[in-house]
């Protein structure tokens, strides 16, 4: 839990410092680096929904014996 707080810390940190960087606006900076990180999380629960995706099909392909592959393409 330490490591994700700690994660969480930098990159709140490094949104207001990049944004502060770019418009030295503490107003946009502070906006940025409290609704990026949130936007971030919401796009990283889709990330590995379509990742486990992919790894089952993954996994289904090579649970395949090696002489199914043309049954399995018809």
């Amino acid at each position: 839990m330490l490591k994700t707080l700690t994660f969480t810390v930098m990159h709140f940190c490094i949104a207001f410092g990049v944004t502060y960087a770019l418009t030295g606006s503490v107003a946009a900076s502070s906006m940025v680096a409290a609704i990026e990180p949130l936007c971030n999380s919401v796009g990283f629960y889709f990330h590995e929904k379509v990742w486990r995706r992919i790894e089952g099909r993954n996994a289904r392909t090579e649970a395949m014996p090696k002489h199914a592959w043309l049954h399995h393409q018809a």
